[in-house]
């Protein structure tokens, strides 16, 4: 029986650690490299002055 403890509590303790480990985990799907943020500077620029271009517009320009 005291091996059925020991076991449980090293179980318990290797599960806190993995709660602790999710908490400061990264998002991988959050990370924006320097030519990320790059672009979405100039999207956020393009915006406001209204010199972004539409999908469909694009598409006509292109030909398709």
């Amino acid at each position: 029986m005291m091996e059925d403890e020991r076991i449980m509590s090293k179980l318990g303790s290797i599960e806190k650690e993995i709660e602790d480990i999710k908490k400061h985990m990264v998002d991988i799907d959050s990370i924006m490299t320097e030519e990320d943020y790059e672009a979405l500077l100039a999207y956020r620029k393009e915006k406001k002055e209204g010199t972004l271009t539409s999908h469909e517009k694009m598409k006509k320009k292109l030909g398709f």
